[in-house]
């Protein structure tokens, strides 16, 4: 048996995996509402918050050890075991939520799933690099991220319709189970590397590593790229202009992602049904800012512009969108108004980000560029979790226009840190 466009398959299953995963981490922030209900009943508002923020901090903090772990697990055991790993943890963390009965158990539940859930992104990666000639990785990077935008936009209503049907102990016990369910096609398919794969034709087997090869054989040698230490790396002001941008800018994603379902609750005294009518709507925004902010650059850099122009029209861009739209949310109104502002901050943070995260092969050869992505990942995750454990001490009395009005700041923060300390976006040399 023989299966055409076989790598194709491989990335749409990673992709749909990349749903599932939003779906799962999802799934406490849309259920909250009824869990305090029946866990924390006796719980003030502001109690129930702080419970809410100390359980996302913990899952923020697995969350970014665990891309370290899984990374090395991937390299390892390969993507296919890797996957397994990883979907099958995760899936089972997940299911273990119905068994929570307070503060202490969701914590170690959430910690088990952040570690399990971040293997999802080492792991695409490599796949891309195993599947993928060099020309496509960029097509296939881009069909892999759109599963994050496209599990933001059903996982809301998904979860709040299930809750007509279950409740939200068997609703944690069957999103698990959709987890484990992606593992049949998975280990079916993806029974080898595509050198070693039956199924794979000749031609898609030639095509692959032949255009693997020819990236290898690239222009530029190891010998001519500056890839400096790290105390040297971290001696350069255009590495601190990477660090912080991304610290700046990463806090609002997560800002949206960790509490649109509470805003939407407290604000507008929304429950979980009414929450998946609107809470979907942010994430079409990203998904479009996905495509706008890679097709943009790709477009001004085939059209002869610099990579420094080309970066920095892109960043400054989306956090411009991004700064009216925040101070917007200081006063939006009714809550279609809300959720469509909102739509506008993350279409703006994805055009920002992805250009962002390119900075560090921009500036360094690729033995540098995992320790800076590195450093900038660890930075921006600590800047998440400490704007999460300021939001219920900031809303206390329910109003949300001191956290907007930060965000808004590091939107200009990430902004001015390109600007100013990289002076031109380009291969640095030693000193």
């Amino acid at each position: 048996m023989q299966l055409k466009g076989l790598r194709w398959w491989v990335i749409a299953l990673i992709a749909l995996a990349t749903v599932i995963n939003y779906i799962d981490r999802q799934a406490l922030s849309v259920l909250w509402p009824d869990i305090v209900e029946d866990l924390f009943p006796d719980e003030t508002a502001l109690e129930r918050k702080q419970i809410y923020a100390n359980i996302t901090v913990v899952f923020i903090f697995s969350y970014a050890f665990g891309q370290a772990i899984f990374g090395k697990i991937f390299d390892w055991v390969g993507t296919r075991i890797g996957f397994v790993l990883s979907i099958g943890v995760w899936s089972i963390a997940t299911a273990l939520h119905a068994f929570a009965q307070g503060m202490l158990s969701f914590s170690i539940f959430r910690a088990i799933l952040g570690v399990a859930e971040a293997g999802n992104w080492p792991g695409a990666t490599k796949s891309n690099a195993e599947w993928f000639p060099s020309r496509e990785r960029a097509l296939a990077q881009g069909i892999f991220n759109s599963g994050a935008a496209i599990g933001g936009i059903i996982s809301i209503p998904l979860i709040a319709y299930m809750t007509v049907f279950f409740s939200w102990q068997m609703i944690f016990v069957v999103i698990g189970l959709i987890g484990l369910l992606w593992l049949i096609p998975w280990l079916i398919l993806v029974k080898a590397p595509p050198k070693s794969h039956p199924w794979i034709t000749a031609e898609e087997r030639e095509y692959i590593l032949t255009g693997q090869r020819s990236s290898e054989n690239a222009p530029l040698c190891d010998e001519e790229e500056y890839s400096p230490s790290t105390g040297e790396l971290l001696s350069r002001k255009q590495s601190w202009g990477v660090i912080i941008a991304s610290a700046a800018i990463d806090p609002i994603w997560w800002l949206f992602v960790a509490w649109t379902p509470i805003y939407l609750n407290e604000v507008y005294g929304m429950d979980v049904k009414s929450i998946g009518l609107y809470g979907w709507v942010p994430y079409v925004g990203a998904m479009f800012g996905a495509w706008f902010g890679g097709l943009l650059a790709q477009n001004r850099i085939k059209s002869g512009w610099t990579v420094d122009k080309t970066r920095k029209l892109t960043i400054s861009l989306g956090c411009l969108i991004m700064l009216p739209a925040l101070l917007a949310m200081a006063n939006p109104g009714g809550p279609t108004t809300a959720v469509l502002i909102m739509a506008v901050i993350l279409f703006g943070f994805q055009t920002s980000i992805g250009n962002v995260q390119t900075l560090p092969s921009d500036l360094y050869g690729k033995k540098a560029v995992g320790t800076l992505a590195g450093f900038s990942g660890m930075a921006a995750k600590l800047a998440v979790v400490g704007l999460t454990s300021l939001v219920p001490i900031l809303t206390a009395d329910g109003n949300y226009t001191t956290v907007f009005a930060i965000g808004a700041s590091l939107a200009v923060i990430a902004m001015l840190a390109v600007w100013v300390l990289i002076p031109k976006i380009a291969p640095l040399k030693k000193l």
